[in-house]
């Protein structure tokens, strides 16, 4: 009769766990968003990238195909995701705007590992915070999402979007 209770308190365990991991997403920020999408990437965690982006940067494919492809475009550019910071955002309505400062190296693109200075557009799905764009920052444009001595509230690494 003992394994019974112990079946029943981890299932119940279980359940707990799934529902604080779905508050959290529910309470995260788009800077927490945008933070955990670069980790995740930087880490190869594409699993974990997935759940982070919005349907339009799913580009309609399923989790698996998106994950391979993810992994694929990652390994061909030799990206190698250094470190970044991100920057306080600004919300409009379902909206919102992430600046980040990225070190990053790959094949084409940034072959000498320049820092980039990045934008983040999330947007609002089913309640929860999700990466829907990514852009380079003109340099005209930077001091409007980067102004001097605001430091930025994270460091870890950096990323490369995924393909629509």
């Amino acid at each position: 009769m003992a394994p019974f209770p112990l079946t029943r308190a981890v299932a119940a365990l279980c359940l707990a766990l799934v529902g604080a991991v779905a508050v959290a997403e529910e309470r995260a920020t788009p800077e927490d968003t945008v933070r955990r999408y670069l980790q995740a990437m930087k880490d190869g965690k594409f699993d974990v990238a997935y759940d982070l982006v919005s349907s339009a940067m799913k580009g309609g494919k399923d989790r698996e195909v998106w994950i391979k492809e993810q992994k694929a475009q990652m390994q061909w550019a030799d990206v190698k995701i250094f470190e970044f910071q991100v920057y306080p955002g600004k919300i409009e309505g379902e909206q919102a705007r992430v600046p980040n400062v990225l070190s990053s190296q790959d094949r084409f693109v940034n072959q000498l590992g320049l820092t980039e200075h990045e934008l983040y557009t999330l947007v609002k799905e089913d309640g929860v915070w999700k990466v829907d764009q990514q852009l380079i920052v003109e340099p005209a444009e930077v001091p409007k999402w980067f102004p001097e001595g605001k430091k930025g509230e994270a460091k870890g690494g950096t990323a490369v979007p995924p393909s629509h």
